[in-house]
């Protein structure tokens, strides 16, 4: 096996950031989608007596050469990275595990989930692999997409949630008024949906008028993916305000960032939102969207340095 091991529960989100930290910090990375068996589903990241065989045979077997270290995001990563520290491994945790730190060499936690610890690493949104050699394998992987017209108007829809009360009759409008300015200005509008997207909003996108340049990206039904290349093509970004991860990944391009509805968001997430707001990366969308300067916000690369001075000042 590699020498460090990118542990998730598969789901992207998840995996997307234990991954980029990983390969930030090692060349030769192994990721591992980890199937946790009944009952530590449900208890990770608590540990038991028998908690070994928690994510199968693979894994155990696995376990008898653990990797110099290893990098878990989400709860079930979290107790897998426990058992490898006690076979040797330097753990690090992302994202709060809802028990002390103390069980890990250091967890990697957004500073708006409030997670206090001499052994956490603050971040401002998630981690990602997205930083300038990214954006230009993206826009060679996507060509096309800078052959469209410029000003290249990007949106990242996701969709209603828990802490973000969204609703269909002002994405409309949203869509609406993008469309519009793109016509305008004799621009593009490349609409790029998720996994989140409701279906009224996906036939929302597909009612664009066919006269505005772009692409109206739904699901794979539409084609590959065209996320990767939308970002390094992008001249200005709108995001919808329900997605950390959507958000920090905007946020490290190089192109101004405007968020619908901020208002509309509550929680942590409201958190998070207020500081790329405070910052001046981030913008509420405005009549104009109007270009400004910004930093790119690349979270990655500062905690893989911070990581491996903490990690070496340990020995």
């Amino acid at each position: 096996m590699s020498t460090t091991w990118a542990l998730s529960d598969g789901r992207a989100g998840n995996a997307r950031q234990a991954t980029a930290l990983a390969e930030a910090m090692d060349s030769d990375v192994t990721s591992l989608a980890l199937q946790p068996r009944a009952p530590w589903r449900w208890l990770a990241p608590h540990s038991a007596p028998g908690a070994m065989r928690a994510f199968g045979s693979r894994f155990s077997d696995a376990c008898a050469h653990p990797p110099a270290l290893a990098i878990g995001c989400g709860r079930q990563a979290a107790l897998a990275t426990r058992l490898l520290r006690g076979r040797g491994s330097r753990v690090v945790q992302i994202l709060d595990p809802r028990i002390d730190p103390r069980h890990w060499d250091c967890v990697v936690a957004p500073a708006h989930d409030g997670l206090r610890g001499a052994n956490v690493i603050h971040t401002l949104g998630s981690l990602h692999p997205v930083d300038d050699l990214w954006l230009a394998r993206a826009r060679q992987a996507f060509p096309a997409l800078g052959d469209l017209p410029g000003p290249r108007t990007v949106l990242l829809i996701g969709g209603p949630g828990r802490h973000a009360a969204l609703g269909d009759v002002d994405f409309d409008a949203l869509l609406e008024r993008l469309a519009a300015q793109a016509l305008g200005e004799g621009g593009s509008l490349l609409a790029l949906a998720s996994r989140r997207t409701p279906q009224a909003w996906c036939n929302a996108m597909a009612q664009v008028p066919r006269g505005v340049p772009g692409i109206r990206w739904r699901d794979a039904g539409d084609g590959a993916n065209p996320y990767a290349g939308a970002l390094g093509w992008a001249d200005r970004i709108v995001c919808t305000p329900d997605s950390v991860n959507m958000l920090s990944e905007a946020a490290a391009t190089l192109a101004p960032v405007f968020a619908w509805a901020p208002e509309r968001v509550t929680g942590r997430p409201r958190g998070f939102l207020d500081a790329l707001r405070a910052s001046g990366r981030v913008r509420e969308v405005d009549g104009a969207l109007a270009p400004f300067a910004a930093e790119p916000l690349r979270e990655t690369a500062r905690v893989a340095a911070e990581l491996r001075q903490r990690l070496d000042a340990r020995g």
